[in-house]
């Protein structure tokens, strides 16, 4: 028995994976990393990732899968919006995976603590050290994330204009997507320029993201199916 028919399928689908990719990201980050990661101190950093590895490398793993998940969503969102307007679903779809690898970049970066303790201390360099690289490869890990940040709220803003476009979803959930995207973009840059001026906005815009994100992938779970199809190509795509 086919669980997924159409678009209405491929809808509930992309849904189910925005959900699965937010859900990965915040157990890496809010419950493992959070809980390991000391800001602006190596030396406790370290400290608490040589007492617990397997819970950093649990988040490690969790970061892989809510990629995994984004790029499984893009792909099925290109699918549902491409007939709406395909130039502009093609350029959406390219920067989400720019975004995508951006976040790749920073795991990287997120993973230069466990190279750096296994073995320490390493020939060449003191434990005092190895503390000082711990706590600037997660400070560059923050940097390279936030820059994924501002291209995953153009991604939303771009979503929100298709939306509009395509007359399938609410208007008010395309609005708030494109909301979301705009603020993330606007105050990431922001905090890219001037961090301490944008700190506290940060956290406020990455929550604001994060509710219009569900809402739109629990729309796509719950309603998509209720609703007729997408229309056809449009003529200005």
């Amino acid at each position: 028995m086919r669980l997924f028919v159409g678009m209405e399928g491929t809808a509930r689908l992309a849904g189910l994976f925005i959900l699965g990719g937010m859900a990965a990201r915040v157990v890496g980050d809010a419950v493992f990393r959070a809980a390991l990661v000391v800001p602006g101190s190596g030396r406790e950093t370290a400290r608490n990732i040589e007492d617990f590895p397997w819970a950093y490398r649990a988040g490690e793993l969790a970061d892989l899968v809510a990629i995994c998940a984004m790029l499984a969503a893009t792909s099925l969102l290109y699918a549902l919006f491409a007939p709406v307007g395909r130039q502009l679903t093609r350029t959406a779809a390219l920067i989400s995976v720019a975004g995508i690898a951006t976040l790749g970049a920073s795991g990287v970066l997120a993973m230069a603590p466990l190279v750096l303790l296994d073995g320490a201390p390493r020939p060449g360099i003191s434990v005092a050290e190895s503390h000082s690289l711990i706590e600037l490869a997660l400070v560059l890990r923050d940097q390279v994330e936030g820059v994924a940040h501002i291209l995953l709220g153009l991604y939303m803003l771009l979503l929100g204009l298709l939306i509009f476009r395509s007359g399938r979803l609410p208007r008010t959930l395309g609005g708030g997507l494109a909301l979301g995207g705009l603020i993330q973009v606007i105050v990431r840059t922001v905090a890219l320029i001037v961090p301490d001026l944008a700190k506290a906005m940060v956290i406020q815009a990455d929550i604001v993201a994060s509710i219009v994100e569900t809402l739109f992938a629990l729309w796509l779970v719950i309603f998509a199916a209720r609703r007729p199809s997408f229309p056809a190509e449009s003529a200005a795509s």
